[in-house]
């Protein structure tokens, strides 16, 4: 994804647990076009092959290519059928598996430029991944490279992966995008095992001089529903966490829509802690944080302010045998680019048009106020449910009834405090 701008200054890293002083233009992007018609974003799993065995693989990655995934000739006309969409091209994402398994990346990641599309690649961090294999990318037109980094230590991040290894790579394959001339991308799943590791990555986010800094919260899907996601209130004062820190560092969070809800609360809040009382697991990210960072400089930016996509409604996933889905984390078939064209799927599919339709949430979602710019993740909800369309488990909210807006005051969550 592109970075930001805006004014830049500049403020000793002690003071990141403490709200930050500049303020982005409006608390929630939105895009300037109708997402019924067209995505932003357009993930194509280009294989399922991988070396690594991660505990939390949403693609359950085996070994070896799959003889059916979608060939070079396949591929180029999926690429086309994404430049079908016209202007604004969707943003396009190679993925896998391993991407870098297919002998025909660069040459994907070229014709895809030569279509117009900004092309990006989500490896794995593997002997494949080289400096050499970086720079062919970078020549055929790559615009950026996303790298897991799942725990602050070798032993954290390297049971994640299933080799050991992989965490000294990783550091170097960060530095490696970098020098290739490749925006980098630092994707994180957090969980309840890694939680406190947080404020450790996010140093080696900033160290590695990263564009955005991605964080997963774990759907139980694929071999991720062998690990354990946070609770609701958990998620809650790490999303705070977050957004507090966004003013260092780019972020990006994935699979919790309620990030944007929180963003709208918190927008115009002269104390943000007043109306939104830090937790157990809030006050100790903020103390770490402090000590991680202290004595480093750090450049302070208004925050990034979250986009308002989500599966189905401007996020459309393409696996490796050309199936679509609403999300790589949602697997409910909406078509296939093998039968269908793209745009025909993404604008007609009867599933992604009830997913972009607010009206179609149930429980807690559905009375929402904030529905319309939140909607929840709908794969938390299948994970939990098995039905898209109900509340996200992973959300505290409790809906009040009233519009939405800033500083919308807390209701006390269910469970844990």
């Amino acid at each position: 994804e592109p970075g930001r701008s805006g004014a830049t200054a500049t403020r000793s890293a002690a003071a990141p647990g403490t709200l930050p002083t500049p303020r982005p233009a409006r608390p929630v992007r939105t895009l300037h076009h109708d997402t019924g018609e067209r995505p932003f974003i357009v993930i194509w799993e280009v294989t399922r092959a991988c070396a690594l065995a991660c505990l939390h693989c949403r693609a359950d990655a085996i070994p070896r290519r799959d003889p059916r995934e979608l060939d070079t000739a396949a591929g180029r006309a999926l690429l086309e059928q994404v430049a079908a969409f016209g202007r604004p091209y969707p943003l396009v994402v190679l993925t896998g598996g391993d991407p870098f398994e297919r002998p025909d990346l660069t040459d994907l990641v070229a014709y895809g430029t030569s279509l117009g599309l900004s092309v990006s690649v989500s490896p794995s961090v593997t002997p494949r991944l080289t400096p050499e294999v970086l720079g062919r990318l970078a020549d055929a037109g790559a615009r950026a490279v996303s790298v897991s980094l799942d725990g602050a230590t070798a032993a954290t991040h390297d049971a994640f992966r299933g080799i050991p290894g992989v965490y000294a790579a990783t550091v170097d394959a960060l530095a490696a995008v970098k020098d290739a001339g490749l925006r980098l991308q630092v994707n994180t799943t957090v969980t309840a095992g890694n939680v406190r590791e947080l404020p450790d990555v996010l140093r080696l986010v900033l160290d590695a001089g990263a564009s955005l800094w991605s964080v997963f919260f774990l759907v139980p899907t694929g071999r991720g529903d062998r690990l354990g996601p946070l609770t609701a209130t958990r998620t809650e004062e790490v999303l705070h966490w977050l957004h507090d820190v966004s003013d260092i560092v780019p972020v990006k969070a994935t699979e919790a829509a309620h990030y944007r809800r929180l963003a709208m609360q918190r927008a115009g809040l002269d104390d943000v802690d007043a109306v939104f009382p830090p937790g157990p697991l809030r006050t100790w990210l903020r103390a770490r944080t402090a000590e991680v960072l202290a004595g480093a400089t750090v450049r302070r930016r208004p925050p990034r302010a979250p986009m308002d996509v989500g599966s189905g409604r401007g996020f459309v996933f393409v696996d490796h045998l050309g199936d679509v889905y609403p999300s790589g984390f949602l697997p409910q078939h909406a078509g296939s680019v093998r039968t269908t064209p793209l745009d025909v799927v993404y604008r007609e599919s009867p599933l992604l048009r009830r997913l972009r339709d607010p009206g179609a949430l149930g429980g807690r979602c559905g009375r929402c106020e904030f529905r319309d710019v939140c909607g929840g993740s709908r794969s938390q909800a299948h994970a939990a449910s098995g039905d898209a369309s109900a509340e996200d488990p992973t959300c505290s909210w409790q809906p009040t009834g009233r519009p939405a807006g800033p500083g919308a005051p807390p209701r006390s969550p269910e469970g844990e405090r």
